[in-house]
């Protein structure tokens, strides 16, 4: 049994999120990212019929769930998935899911994994390199850091990172770990603030942390499967179906925007008096500006900064 007694975590823009699916008692929904069963819990508290599917490829966020949705659970209402997102097709079909009223995306690392020392996903905190959301999976922050090539290594640093410094930032890593691996996350972090000029380091916000968000995104394929699962949830949505995507950085944002605009605009060819159906967007913009966190939500809860909420509705 996993400990899940730190796995609770303040949800962002719950209310914003779900209310916005335009939830029908009756219909069938999915949450993409059950992480701590925030968005999951207030959505089944709309559904009276209905039944929501929930993934998350993570045992923990699996263990936690069965307790907070103990009810729902035994009331039918939900159907928790062990699953990478980008398997939601299948893993639909395997319960005799084709098609759903509306989807719930939270991407990146969600808090209680940050929180989790253990699983090496933060730089302020002293754990062995890891960093995956499928602690089943082989790929680890370890192999990342000691078996990439140097080219590979900037490479991620700078288009998952959006590091300025990512040459000098592999070319430390390569000499360090050519005298000896490194193991640990602190060890990481120390290892990038002594590539660094020292003016960068007087900046604000720590300065691994571009690195770290990419070497995690590596690991986990975030933006690979996040575009895969949002293109395929965006094929199965029904008729006035929404999906609500919620992004922490600027890469999943303009990954979700890009994604929501190529299937929202058309080409119209001139002197077209009229477009046929089969010519028309597969969506509609709900909101054309992500949506913020409000003020009382960002006192409560400082990882509400950087939300921002999209969501479109299929046509």
């Amino acid at each position: 049994m996993v400990d899940v007694t730190n796995f609770r975590h303040d949800t962002v823009l719950l209310h914003e999120t779900v209310d916005m699916l335009e939830v029908k008692p009756d219909g069938i929904y999915v949450d993409a990212t059950l992480g701590g069963a925030g968005h999951s819990e207030y959505l089944l508290s709309k559904l009276t019929t209905g039944h929501l599917y929930a993934f998350d490829q993570d045992v923990t966020a699996h263990e936690n769930a069965q307790s907070r949705l103990e009810k729902q659970l035994a009331q039918n209402q939900v159907t928790l998935i062990k699953a990478n997102f980008r398997d939601l097709k299948s893993a639909l079909a395997a319960h005799g899911v084709t098609a759903f009223d509306g989807i719930i995306y939270d991407l990146g690392v969600s808090s209680p994994q940050f929180d989790d020392s253990k699983r090496g996903f933060s730089y302020k905190k002293d754990a062995r390199l890891d960093m995956r959301m499928d602690q089943s999976q082989s790929l680890t922050a370890h192999d990342v850091v000691n078996t990439y090539a140097f080219n590979d290594l900037m490479r991620i640093f700078s288009r998952y990172g959006e590091e300025k410094f990512a040459k000098q930032i592999a070319r430390k890593i390569e000499k360090v770990r050519s005298e000896k691996p490194i193991d640990n996350t602190l060890e990481l972090a120390d290892i990038i603030k002594s590539a660094l000029p020292q003016k960068e380091l007087k900046k604000k916000g720590h300065p691994a942390k571009r690195i770290f968000q990419a070497i995690r995104i590596e690991v986990n394929d975030e933006l690979g499967a996040a575009a895969e699962s949002i293109e395929t949830a965006i094929q199965m949505l029904k008729k006035e179906g929404r999906i609500s995507v919620i992004t922490f950085h600027s890469l999943e944002d303009k990954l979700t925007k890009s994604l929501f605009k190529e299937y929202s605009t058309i080409d119209i060819p001139r002197g077209l008096p009229m477009v046929p159906d089969e010519m028309k967007p597969q969506l509609t913009l709900v909101n054309r500006k992500p949506i913020l966190a409000s003020e009382t939500e960002l006192e409560a809860n400082n990882r509400a900064h950087s939300a921002k909420l999209r969501v479109a509705q299929k046509n």
